[in-house]
């Protein structure tokens, strides 16, 4: 399985998983781009997977469905008026051939999902790559449970995020501590963005060694980076 990044208003990025002819498409937050990436590359849309229900994850799908209006819309309970399957943690269906599995990753709006397709992770805004979601529920333990969740995942998972955030996240953590692990990684990753190139998809394993958020003990830890990566 091939997955393309569509890029969308100034960061975000809208995933398109293919298979053969077959496509789905993960958070389309516009139609633009999307619908031409289709047409282009001569791609059947099946399915959008929608993780959460900020405009700039879900602000295409009706634009999309009136052109595809056979696709199936998967979302949480807070999506509902824009999917055809509402779903939540512990549910299982098949695309393009494999299993996908739901989590709840709630925190950064309280009914965020997460979904796993085999060794693809589509976490919208609850991970980032070296980061995560700003907590706009306050719900900081649903939060950190997602993170434990991500943490537990197999080390050679890709992550697929939401958004292009991983350099400003890499400067808060070189801020935070010293680490030859971080420096290098920030650099890494400022010769992507020179050329335009995406730091997407990252790694569990990777996020292990340079996500901050995934290496904080206790919850109390948790909040108290969150609130520093907030004023940073």
């Amino acid at each position: 399985m091939n997955v393309h990044p569509i890029k969308a208003f100034s960061d975000n990025y809208i995933w398109c998983m293919e298979e053969g002819t077959d496509a789905v498409l993960v958070d389309p937050g516009t139609a633009s781009g999307v619908l031409d990436y289709l047409r282009k590359n001569n791609l059947q849309l099946h399915a959008i997977l929608l993780t959460h229900a900020h405009e700039d994850h879900v602000g295409g799908v009706a634009d999309i469905v009136a052109e595809y209006s056979d696709v199936t819309v998967y979302g949480p309970q807070e999506t509902s008026a824009f999917t055809t399957h509402v779903i939540a943690e512990g549910d299982r269906f098949m695309l393009l051939g494999q299993s996908v599995d739901v989590l709840e990753t709630a925190g950064h709006t309280n009914g965020h999902i997460s979904y796993v397709i085999g060794d693809h992770l589509f976490c919208g805004d609850a991970l980032f790559s070296a980061g995560c979601g700003r907590v706009f529920t306050g719900d900081y333990e649903a939060q950190y449970r997602a993170l434990q969740k991500f943490k537990h995942l197999a080390d050679h998972i890709n992550v697929y995020a939401g958004h292009e955030y991983t350099e400003t996240n890499l400067r808060f953590a070189c801020d935070q501590q010293e680490s030859t692990i971080l420096s290098d990684a920030l650099q890494e990753v400022r010769e992507l963005r020179a050329k335009d190139q995406p730091t997407l998809p990252s790694t569990i394993g990777r996020e292990k060694s340079i996500n901050l958020f995934l290496q904080v003990d206790t919850l109390e830890d948790f909040i108290a980076l969150r609130n520093a990566r907030d004023c940073f």
